[in-house]
């Protein structure tokens, strides 16, 4: 079991990481919340899809354990607060953003006691490679959530970047059929008819 009475440096460091992290609730994100009233921030947005993960497990591959997925989609973005948010609509240079989240989260998750940095930081390297099948699911419930948000709000970030259904194709559905292809089925038709009727 584990030792009751932890060293008080080990709490110090797992509480300023905790604090350092509250940051994420003011980085603004592209999609706005369902009702349209304001963007969402990333704090809420990781919060969405650890749920979205939660809920929709069953549409996952059986090798897929969904714990580690949550894991990893509440602390997919906490790079963030160093490198901001990067539109998947937005034109940017993704080598210079992926070192500088490679940055943000050797010193972010560097707060931590050594044993739970390395855990975070090789769950976040996971993620990002997107090689495995937990990564590949928490990736595809990355993707599947803002799409959802455009619908309930009328278009959303969609027409704030002008896209078309053949660029979401591509940007959002490849990556949410490879991890979740009975998603995407029930997705696309109803992204095909709110392009048609908008």
């Amino acid at each position: 079991g584990r030792n009751i009475t932890m060293p008080a440096d080990r709490i110090d460091k797992q509480v300023a990481f905790l604090t350092e992290v509250d940051r994420l609730k003011s980085i603004e994100r592209a999609t706005t919340l369902g009702d349209g009233t304001r963007f969402e921030n990333s704090a809420e947005h990781s919060w969405h899809v650890a749920l979205y993960a939660l809920i929709l497990a069953e549409q996952a591959r059986p090798d897929v354990e969904i714990s580690r997925v949550v894991k990893m989609l509440l602390i997919h973005d906490l790079v963030e607060i160093d490198a901001g948010d990067a539109p998947i609509f937005g034109q940017y240079d993704a080598e210079k953003l992926a070192n500088e989240e490679a940055k943000a989260a050797r010193r972010i998750f560097g707060l931590l006691p050594a044993d739970q940095a390395s855990e975070l930081l090789d769950l976040w390297n996971e993620f990002e490679a997107a090689a495995t099948p937990d990564a590949q699911f928490a990736k595809s419930m990355d993707r599947f959530q803002p799409p959802n948000q455009n619908l309930a709000s009328g278009g959303g970030s969609w027409k704030d970047y002008g896209v078309d259904l053949n660029r979401i194709e591509a940007r959002v559905g490849a990556k949410i059929a490879r991890g979740a292809p009975g998603l995407w089925a029930w997705l696309k038709p109803k992204i095909k008819r709110f392009m048609a009727e908008n």
